[in-house]
C-alpha cells in the first residue's frame, strides 16, 4: 500500500517543483524534490529528480544513494547496484568516505539477496 500523502506533503512537493528551472535549481533541489516525492510513494518521479540532480553534479554521492534507494524501492535492483556503484565511485573522488561506506553496504545487501 502506497504511503498516505497529506495536504502538507502534496504542498511541499508543489513548492519544491515550483522552484525548478528557476534561480535556485540544481542539485540540492533536484534531491530535495527526489526525496519527498520518494516519502510520497512516488518513486518513478523520484528516480526523475534524482537523475537531474546528477546532470547538474555528476558527483554529488547524496544524489546517487538516494537514486539507488528510489531505484530499489521501484523493485530495479540491477539499476539499483548500478547506480550505487557509481555513487560510491563518486564519493571516493570528493573525499566522501561516509557515502561511499553507506552505499557499499546497500550494494553488498543486494548481491547477497541475488545470490
Amino acid at each position: 500500500m502506497p504511503p498516505r500523502i497529506d495536504a502538507a506533503l502534496t504542498a511541499r512537493i508543489a513548492a519544491l517543483r515550483a522552484q525548478r528551472d528557476g534561480p535556485r535549481d540544481g542539485a540540492l533541489l533536484r534531491c530535495m524534490l527526489g526525496q519527498t516525492l520518494s516519502v510520497a510513494g512516488e518513486h518513478a518521479a523520484a528516480i526523475d529528480e534524482f537523475e537531474r540532480a546528477l546532470v547538474f553534479d555528476a558527483r554529488y554521492s547524496a544524489a546517487w544513494k538516494f537514486l539507488g534507494r528510489a531505484l530499489l524501492d521501484a523493485g530495479r535492483q540491477d539499476a539499483a547496484a548500478n547506480a550505487w556503484r557509481q555513487g560510491i565511485a563518486a564519493a571516493e573522488m570528493r573525499g566522501d568516505v561516509q557515502a561511499a561506506k553507506e552505499m557499499r553496504v546497500f550494494l553488498r545487501r543486494i548481491e547477497r539477496s541475488a545470490g
